[in-house]
């Protein structure tokens, strides 16, 4: 289901809207606005979408999206 990393977990509950869809678009049209030098985080954001798109809306809702600071 996903196996999103530690950084793509923060991304999504970041940009979370509350639905698969949503997010991909919220994450979509950051993505957008991101400069030249910033291919990390576009590469964080391309990575997330796609595993985004491979999962269903029941695996999505399974997803907890909190913040974890403390790692």
């Amino acid at each position: 289901m996903g196996n999103f990393t530690f950084e793509e977990m923060n991304l999504l509950c970041i940009y979370n809207t509350g639905s698969r869809t949503g997010l991909m678009e919220a994450l979509t049209e950051m993505r957008g606005e991101l400069s030249p030098e910033e291919t990390e985080l576009r590469e964080l954001t391309d990575s997330a979408l796609m595993k985004l798109q491979a999962m269903s809306d029941a695996e999505f809702a399974q997803l907890e999206l909190y913040p974890d600071f403390d790692e």
